[in-house]
């Protein structure tokens, strides 16, 4: 009876509650529950130990308040050289306070039980008797399909014959279970809300007519640029020149484009001199490029500077029948300093 006493206390508790939840729709697919719990029996068996067990039950929601559920379940407990166990197989019915994301409910049962036990003095008895019960809990949405449910429950069974001369007629198993509910249906999607028609809108009188805007400007066209080193260096230097205007507007066309960025300044020189000797200096020329750009307000890691030495030469020279300044101007398309983004180049409107 004092147990009975404390659940209903406990219900009203959890009914205060139900509305802090948050709003959920129901899914009204039946759900599989695996669970687990532990049962402190009825010392009238002769074993007064928690024990443990487990069990399995189906549920569905047939209302906005009620759930059913039906399935077994199984708990033993052990105390010194004794044993006692219990399996129920039955129905129960779950009044849930709400349809939110955390649903209290309270629950009541009936079934079948069958009691075992295996005592020193008696040895091992067994019986099937009825029982009803009552309890109180909680569901817990984890997802669309997966919820937690807990509850605290009285099992009452009513004794059938003597088998048990010392619990006598009647029986009370206090259970905690645990367990996860799987729905095996998705939750349905409420359908879309019909847009409602806008009204018909009064006749005006026509508007005087407007003259068009005109055409917007058409989209700039961009083309690569290329400087030769020429204009840039003297020969054999990685030195700027001081007045560079192709630097200029190229610093100020990046400026105002601030969405580019990976523009790539590569550097190349003619075949005279070593492989080595022309890959640096190639290198050292495109860097120039790059700190003269940033000095006039270009951001570092929009630009990428490399150096190609004497490789992609755009023209060919035979060195044999020319004097060495014929050569080195004859060379020259080949000493240059590429900027080469597809995104971004030159505007030419």
């Amino acid at each position: 009876m004092k147990k009975i006493k404390n659940i209903a206390i406990a219900t009203a508790l959890l009914s205060s509650t139900a509305a802090l939840a948050q709003d959920a729709a129901i899914n009204p697919s039946w759900y599989l529950q695996p669970s687990i719990s532990a049962i402190k029996p009825d010392a009238d068996f002769g074993v007064d130990k928690t024990g443990y067990g487990a069990g399995i039950k189906f549920g569905k929601p047939v209302t906005d308040q009620w759930d059913v559920q039906m399935g077994y379940t199984y708990a033993r407990s052990k105390e010194g050289g004794q044993r006692y166990q219990q399996e129920t197989l039955g129905l129960d019915g779950l009044y849930l306070f709400s349809r939110k994301s955390f649903r209290p409910f309270v629950l009541i049962g009936a079934g079948a039980e069958r009691d075992q036990t295996n005592l020193r003095i008696n040895g091992k008895t067994q019986k099937s008797s009825p029982y009803v019960s009552a309890g109180l809990g909680f569901q817990a949405d984890l997802s669309d399909r997966l919820a937690l449910q807990a509850d605290l429950r009285n099992v009452h069974g009513f004794l059938r014959g003597s088998a048990f001369p010392v619990a006598g007629d009647k029986a009370n198993n206090l259970y905690l279970t645990v367990g996860l509910n799987y729905a095996l249906g998705a939750k349905p999607v409420p359908p879309a809300p019909t847009p409602k028609a806008a009204p018909a809108p009064a006749q005006e009188p026509a508007p005087a007519p407007v003259t068009p805007p005109p055409p917007p400007p058409p989209a700039p066209k961009f083309e690569k640029i290329s400087m030769s080193a020429t204009e840039l260096f003297a020969f054999d230097s990685a030195q700027l020149a001081p007045n560079q205007p192709k630097l200029d507007e190229l610093a100020a066309l990046l400026v105002n484009n601030p969405s580019v960025d990976r523009v790539t300044i590569t550097g190349y020189t003619d075949r005279l001199g070593s492989d080595q000797y022309n890959q640096k200096l190639s290198e050292q020329r495109a860097h120039a490029v790059k700190h003269y750009l940033t000095n006039k307000g270009v951001a570092a890691e929009r630009l990428n500077a490399v150096g190609k030495g004497k490789s992609n030469p755009l023209v060919a020279c035979d060195g044999k029948k020319q004097k060495r300044a014929d050569l080195i101007q004859c060379l020259e398309p080949n000493r240059r300093v590429e900027v080469d983004q597809v995104t971004i180049e030159r505007r030419v409107n």
